[in-house]
């Protein structure tokens, strides 16, 4: 793990002597009493770091040396703060000092001691301390404490509120509500450090304070945000942009320490807010120094002082109302434009969450919203900022009575139509859809028909998307939409090539330079094959469950198969699968388990040409085969006729073995009277005919060309399906004896065309003969080979609630030598 020299180097910070700690100690303590701290006090820290660290011992440093290490972390040099911090935090406090944030701790605060501290506080008591002096240094006048550590409080508390939200006590809340307000809405407008007017008298008292600009150059004429700029910031400035970046969790979180329930339902929230009072507070100190009060701030006035919490509410619902404002102004730089859509994004979000507090702000900022989609919702590359809106409408549209369709069309419909390939609006899209599932599915319509768009992130990059999809895909099968979306599902291959056929067609030329001319991208791009794509690429379910050229585009994209993205995706499908048919199974109808079947059957040999895509398949096909057949078993008689073609067809034992073998089985041991009344004797000899003509063919010929022998389990499973059904038809015993008699005639002579390996033959030959012993007494053999759900189901050497177990566990201790 480490090379030798580190280990080396471990080994002596471990075994070091305490003697020799100590005069290390006295080194360390005279290096630091020295006015200038060079490169020897860096190598002595860090080593001591090291001592500190190499052993799973906790170390105390001696009173003198702690207090000048902590000293360190004021000192204008950031490798002695980050020094100090690391040591620090690698110690214990100094007896009887556990939790003692004093004065002096706070007004050295920076980045580093904010985390030593975070990392000294080992309980909530700790953690509730700290916060009063922090809250206690926010009181404090500016004179009192450093400008510096001021712009690192917010962080700090923001932090403490992640871990323990309840630390804060409702006296602390209010006085942040309070602070938070003066910061958001009351910081200076005029630039930090002054700006001379020129000329040659210039000088100190000829300064003059120079406002703020907005992005697009203009003079700001309201209160300050995060979108004003300048030559410098003053100190309240700073704290307005740290207050807006720790508002909406400080909005979301601060009722849950009021309530001591961080997961407070949102009606009652709702509730609690319309119970107060909607009006805005005239205390406005926002029209000092003469500032041209725009829009936004001429809407607050009223006759009253409102709550500190509400107040905050208030205040936060203008500064949003103003950013929305400012990022309508044309930036300079993309780095400004970069920032006006994320502030866009918070806004929003923010506008969201106090609007769930009071309801009465839905009214109110809903034009704004409104104007602000209309104005975005043509432009793409603000796709990021159009999904807060559309979470804003989701929540609060139904209460405005607004149309809300034209959002839902952009979301579900060009977003994974042209950007599926956008790696961070898949993921902020997909965990949008997985937040707000419920209210999708019982209020927006779109949202199961636009599986196909969907489906477009999954099939151009499975490997990041799969586990969404895993959560989602339930909500998405319907009775309407299931056929389709299984069709779908067994498409997303194709749909991921023609993804990449797509991109690659703006960007590449049709045929590689220099190399063969591709297929597919010629394909693509022809008229006559444009259909077949479109289709892979529709938006909406609705336009068909599949195509009938399907075979002609596995051919167009065969050279598809072996592309990464191709084969990331076919992995996906199979999990997919037993996810859709997990959901269909539980609340489907027999009508449409009985189509489902006919589907699995036709697209077992309709699949892109990957080899272990199509066994993977099979093998799903087979598994759930069986659970329809075992729930419903009336479906073997619905399906007969398909069912029966499918398993008459010689060729389906060599290219489709796994789903085959189920099939056969499915009818030999469902087609019975027990099972449905409908069941005849002409049926059961149909199926008997089918199946011993295909028994009879196989073990009487050699394999086709290219073929394998037909696998064991399928020979024993078309013996077994045959005696079972001859049991319930006592006419075809005869029949099914004459064949295996036949089996174990020509056997005798050796090895056979159809098997290849002796032991699968003798194999084969054991079952038939065990059949035709059974076969001889037809009553014995209907009872063994179809027993009743009497006597199968109770399975009483399982059953706890009755004695036998009990007898068996017994007679087996008895008869087991000790």
């Amino acid at each position: 793990m480490y090379s030798h020299g580190a280990e080396s180097l471990i080994k002596q910070a471990r075994e070091i002597q305490e003697s020799e700690l100590q005069k290390f100690y006295s080194r360390l303590v005279k290096l630091l009493q020295g006015k200038e701290l060079g490169h020897e006090t860096i190598d002595s820290l860090q080593r001591l770091h090291l001592i500190l660290s190499a052993t799973k011992y906790t170390r105390t440093l001696p009173p003198e040396l702690q207090k000048k290490v902590q000293s360190l972390l004021s000192s204008p040099k950031e490798h002695f703060q980050v020094l100090s911090s690391a040591v620090l935090r690698e110690t214990l406090p100094l007896s009887g000092q556990e939790g003692n944030y004093n004065q002096e701790n706070i007004s050295q605060l920076n980045s580093h001691a904010a985390v030593l501290l975070l990392s000294q506080a080992g309980s909530r008591a700790d953690l509730s301390s700290l916060c009063a002096q922090l809250l206690r240094s926010l009181e404090s006048r500016q004179s009192e404490v450093p400008a510096h550590s001021l712009t690192h409080t917010l962080p700090i508390l923001n932090t403490i509120l992640t871990l323990s939200p309840e630390c804060l006590t409702d006296d602390h809340v209010t006085l942040l509500n309070k602070k938070l307000v003066d910061w958001l809405r009351y910081a200076s407008i005029t630039q930090g450090g002054g700006a001379s007017s020129g000329g040659f008298f210039t000088g100190p008292r000829s300064r003059q304070p120079v406002p703020t600009a907005e992005l697009d150059g203009a003079v700001s004429g309201d209160f300050f945000t995060v979108l004003c700029v300048g030559q410098g910031f003053t100190e309240d400035q700073w704290m307005n942009v740290y207050s807006f970046s720790m508002l909406r969790h400080w909005l979301l979180t601060y009722h849950s320490v009021l309530s001591g329930n961080g997961t407070a339902d949102t009606a009652n929230r709702l509730q609690l807010s319309l119970s107060l009072s909607h009006s805005f507070s005239n205390d406005d100190r926002s029209e000092v120094d003469g500032s041209v009060v725009s829009i936004v701030s001429a809407t607050s006035s009223s006759g009253r002082l409102l709550p500190p919490k509400e107040r905050l509410r208030e205040k936060s619902f203008q500064y949003c109302l103003r950013l929305i404002e400012q990022s309508d102004r044309k930036a300079h730089r993309k780095t400004d434009t970069d920032l006006q859509k994320a502030c866009l994004v918070e806004a929003v979000c923010i506008l969201d969450c106090v609007c769930e507090e009071d309801a009465s702000l839905v009214f109110r900022a809903f034009p704004c919203i409104k104007a602000l989609f209309g104005r975005l919702s043509s432009d793409l590359s603000f796709a990021r900022v159009l999904l807060p809106i559309a979470q804003f409408y989701l929540n609060h549209g139904e209460m405005a009575a607004v149309d809300c369709e034209s959002v839902w069309k952009l979301v579900f419909g060009r977003f994974p139509a042209e950007l599926f390939n956008d790696h961070f609006l898949a993921h902020e899209l997909l965990r949008f859809l997985r937040l707000n599932l419920k209210s999708l599915q019982h209020r927006v319509p779109q949202y199961t028909r636009s599986f196909p768009n969907l489906l477009k992130f999954l099939a151009w990059d499975s490997p990041a998307v799969v586990d969404d999809f895993v959560d989602l895909l339930p909500s998405l099968v319907t009775a309407g939409t299931a056929v389709e979306l299984l069709h779908t599902l067994l498409d997303l291959p194709c749909l991921s090539a023609t993804l990449v056929l797509q991109v690659r067609s703006t960007c590449l030329p049709i045929s590689e330079p220099g190399g063969r001319g591709l297929q597919s991208p010629d394909a693509y791009r022809n008229p006559s094959f444009r259909g077949l794509f479109l289709f892979l690429l529709r938006g909406d379910a609705g336009s068909g469950d599949t195509i009938d050229r399907l075979s002609t585009l596995h051919e167009l994209l065969a050279e598809t198969a072996d592309w990464p993205r191709v084969v990331q995706c076919a992995q996906t499908v199979p999990l997919l699968l037993h996810i859709f048919f997990n959901t269909v199974i539980t609340g489907a109808d027999e009508k449409l388990l009985s189509h489902l079947i006919l589907v699995m059957l036709e697209r077992s040999s309709l699949l892109l040409n990957i080899p272990e895509y199509n066994k993977e398949i099979q093998r799903v096909f087979s598994s759930h085969l069986l659970r329809f057949c075992k729930l419903h078993p009336s479906l073997v008689v619905d399906q007969s006729h398909e069912l029966l073609e499918f398993a008459g067809a010689t060729a389906n034992v060599y290219s489709k073995e796994g789903i085959y073998t189920h099939v056969v089985w499915v009818l030999g041991e469902y087609l019975s009277v027990s099972c449905d009344s409908r069941c005849s004797v002409r049926l059961i000899t149909s199926c008997f005919e089918a199946l011993e003509a295909v028994l009879f063919e196989i073990t009487s010929s050699v394999p086709p060309p290219g073929a394998d022998c037909p696998a064991p389990r399928v020979v024993t499973t078309l013996m077994s399906a045959l005696a079972k059904l001859a049991s319930r038809s006592h006419d075809l015993i005869p029949r099914v004896s004459l064949f295996l008699s036949k089996l174990r005639t020509l056997t005798r002579g050796g090895s056979v065309a159809w098997c290849s390996d002796e032991e699968d033959l003798v194999a084969i030959v054991t079952r038939g003969e065990e059949l035709w012993s059974l076969l001889k007494a037809p009553g014995v053999a209907q009872s063994v080979l179809t027993p009743p759900p009497h006597v199968t189901t109770p399975q009483w050497h399982r059953d706890t609630n009755v004695a036998m177990p009990l007898r068996l566990r017994a007679l087996t201790s008895l008869t087991h030598s000790q």
